[in-house]
């Protein structure tokens, strides 16, 4: 996965709702087409950092699987930041595909 994308898809999947720190690394195995893999030793430490700069809220839930599980929640900083995340990607996406088309 590239530097620094997880937070960004992470806040990506939860705007359709909140999930649990499992659920959201199925989600985004699933939505990639199973490319890409999140890792629970790094899944967890960037949730923590996500819920200290206030993009997402925790609460105690219950899995699926009858399971305690902590659910996590996009915030409305948390859009504001996905917003401007999803800018700045697709600007240097296009920077670098002008560069692959014409060098």
């Amino acid at each position: 996965m590239p530097a620094g994308a997880l937070p960004m898809l992470i806040l990506r999947v939860l705007q359709s709702g909140s999930l649990h720190g499992y659920a959201i690394a199925q989600r985004i195995h699933l939505l990639s087409s199973e490319v890409l893999g999140v890792e629970e030793g790094l899944l967890y430490p960037t949730l923590q950092k996500m819920l200290v700069k206030g993009w997402v809220t925790a609460e105690w839930g219950i899995s699926e699987t009858n399971r305690k599980v902590r659910c996590y929640r996009l915030t409305q900083e948390g859009r504001r930041h996905l917003k401007a995340e999803l800018s700045d990607y697709d600007r240097v996406t296009q920077a670098i595909q002008d560069i692959l088309r014409t060098a």
